[in-house]
């Protein structure tokens, strides 16, 4: 390898700590782009389900407890497409995806800018491979984009319920904090804390791993950071998904007509219904579309945040 090859991956491997406005600037430039790759990969896959978005309310729809406490009963991934579609529209899907559009941008720039800022201090970027401080930075930087996105998330999934009212993202904010107020945006903080945090540091941990496998000379390799990314959102999102059901119980509970949802309070309280109306497979409700979403997501949002950094900083 000659000096000018060296200089290059040294200054390849600089780039996560050169700059912590980059970051912010290549993690929000994440968003955007990852809504525009994620449509033309899924058009060319699928002409008949061209986005990730129907398959985020397809998880709301699966996980969502009814009074019953049997849920929409769907049977999986197509089953609930097909029914929902066909009885409500294919647009129904896609109900929600304005308050994530609104939300991504800034929790984008919040999350990798305190990932590589953390990462560094806790001496991620030395020579070799360091799970601990990844998974620091990684839990560092969902604590901080959870406290942004948690509101958004709220109303994306009120807005997806069945027989939802809210067409609009003002709408539904507006409704949930005149009826519920403030509390009802952060009802699910902690358990989403709870979730995301481990969630992100398996993501972290297992990209870095993968990347380093793949890829050890630490170069700039689409291939390597969309496997790397896929493999890193299928395994977190799986591990995760029990936790997942939980806020969802309690980020739709406004809507609920079931008096002791309704009245649940926290993570204990959420789990304890869960368990008891549907035991251990209640916590699996929506893993397919769980993994579906978060695995080529994940791909593409590594893969941009991979080629903005390096952009941005040359």
């Amino acid at each position: 390898m000659d000096s000018h090859s060296k200089e290059e991956e040294v200054e390849y491997e600089g780039l996560a700590t050169q700059n912590l406005g980059v970051n912010m600037l290549a993690g929000a430039l994440v968003s955007p782009s990852m809504f525009v790759q994620v449509g033309l990969v899924y058009r060319n896959m699928h002409p008949d389900c061209n986005q990730l978005i129907p398959c985020l309310g397809m998880q709301t729809r699966m996980q969502v407890f009814t009074t019953a406490g049997t849920g929409q009963t769907y049977t999986g991934v197509v089953n609930a497409f097909t029914r929902i579609s066909s009885t409500e529209g294919l647009r129904t899907l896609w109900r929600g995806v304005a308050s994530v559009v609104m939300g991504a941008g800034p929790a984008h720039a919040v999350h990798f800018g305190m990932y590589e800022f953390v990462k560094d201090l806790a001496g991620g970027n030395k020579a070799g491979h360091h799970p601990l401080a990844t998974s620091i930075a990684g839990a560092a930087a969902t604590t901080a984009n959870d406290a942004l996105m948690n509101p958004f998330d709220v109303i994306k999934q009120r807005m997806q319920l069945r027989d939802s009212k809210f067409r609009s993202v003002f709408t539904c904010a507006r409704t949930v904090y005149r009826t519920e107020g403030l509390a009802a945006f952060y009802v699910s903080y902690p358990t989403t804390l709870l979730m995301t945090i481990p969630f992100t540091a398996v993501q972290f941990t297992t990209y870095e791993y993968f990347k380093a496998v793949l890829n050890p000379s630490n170069t700039y390799s689409p291939i390597t950071h969309v496997i790397s990314g896929g493999l890193a959102g299928a395994v977190a999102a799986a591990s995760t998904t029990p936790l997942d059901v939980a806020k969802t119980l309690l980020q739709t509970r406004g809507s609920s007509m079931d008096p002791e949802i309704r009245n649940a309070r926290g993570l204990f309280d959420a789990m304890k219904i869960i368990g008891r109306r549907q035991g251990l497979r209640g916590f699996t409700r929506g893993w397919a579309p769980r993994v579906l979403t978060h695995a080529p997501s994940n791909a593409l949002c590594w893969l941009s945040y991979e080629f903005f950094s390096r952009s941005n900083a040359d």
